[in-house]
């Protein structure tokens, strides 16, 4: 409960403060003034700029909400994979979802593909993280078990054919669809529209809310595949469904925001030290710290540097890399080795 506390409120200081900074400061009364008037009630912390409403609704206020949607998703997608896959260094980045939903969706940009309106994007990059998932999960299990050393070897393999891919897209496409590919490369949330905003909320809400649902057959999985089996549980549906789930929430996320690397492997893994495997706990909470991760990497990206909004992935990559490396070095002195 305490961390579930100490989360929320992180999550709501990271929110007044990154709506509040900025080229244009804005008092963090003021913010809370404009929500309130969004939602219908009037107040007296509300202002009458129409400048401060204009850069609060239409530029920081959809980019809080993205950060936060988008942190949230990879957050529990990373929790998903770990229970499904068996270990802690299951991520959608890891394992090469993340570059296979970015070159879906780099392919549907690049060849103005418009099969499903404004949702094409978001479903090349979903049909490309589920392929890049199924890959790997079908060749990291053995008798009935994942291999750690398969399921890294995988992942290096798909991360390579993905980035071999767009690379080739690039050389492709026009000027305008190369600098979104690089955007996707580096991963930023600048820009972000309410529209896209929307489509990311039915998504990934919607995705979270079944993750949420499933929590309890995970922890009969954790068991193992045979006692999850005897209690009642249908494992490899299970399993498909949660890779169709981690894919989803990957790929909607990716198809706006780019490569965000580390944040369904650090999250989900520092819950679990704190709170125990308790899936239904893990995931919940996992939700509320991966959306106040990129809420407060987002703003360090706005802020760290004036007058430059650096990639959001390349912050995220900077705390995830030295974490997954310790987590490597932690996993091998406690099994005593690989295998």
């Amino acid at each position: 409960m305490v961390v579930f506390v100490a989360l929320i409120v992180l999550l709501v200081i990271g929110i007044l403060l990154s709506a509040s900074l900025g080229q244009l400061p804005i008092g963090p009364s003021q913010v809370f003034g404009a929500l309130l008037r969004g939602i219908g009630i009037d107040n007296a912390w509300a202002t009458d700029d129409r400048l401060i409403e204009q850069t609060l609704w239409q530029i920081r206020f959809p980019r809080v909400a993205m950060s936060l949607l988008v942190g949230a998703t990879l957050a529990i997608a990373g929790g998903v994979m770990q229970a499904v896959f068996g270990n802690p260094l299951a991520e959608p980045g890891v394992v090469g979802v993340s570059s296979g939903a970015a070159l879906g969706a780099a392919t549907a940009i690049t060849f103005g593909m418009s099969f499903f309106g404004g949702w094409t994007i978001a479903a090349f990059a979903f049909l490309g993280g589920l392929l890049a998932t199924l890959v790997v999960y079908a060749t990291a299990r053995a008798q009935g078990r994942t291999e750690i050393v398969t399921l890294l070897l995988t992942g290096i393999a798909v991360n390579a054919f993905g980035g071999a891919g767009l690379a080739l897209i690039t050389f492709l496409g026009d000027t305008q669809s190369r600098e979104q590919i690089i955007f996707w490369q580096l991963g930023s949330i600048n820009g972000t529209r309410w529209d896209e905003v929307f489509i990311v909320a039915v998504v990934g809400l919607a995705a979270i809310a079944i993750a949420l649902l499933l929590a309890p057959q995970y922890d009969l999985l954790s068991l193992g595949d045979r006692t999850a089996a005897h209690l009642g549980i249908k494992v490899e549906r299970l399993r498909i469904v949660s890779v169709v789930l981690v894919a989803l929430m990957t790929g909607v996320g990716v198809a706006f925001v780019g490569i965000i690397a580390f944040v369904g492997l650090v999250v989900p893994h520092l819950v679990r030290m704190l709170l125990g495997p308790s899936h239904r706990w893990l995931l919940a909470v996992s939700v509320l710290g991966g959306g106040a991760l990129l809420v407060w990497a987002d703003l360090l990206a706005r802020t760290l540097v004036v007058a430059s909004d650096l990639p959001i992935g390349m912050l995220t990559s900077l705390v995830g890399g030295p974490f997954f490396y310790w987590l490597i070095r932690r996993s091998r002195r406690q099994a005593g080795g690989w295998g």
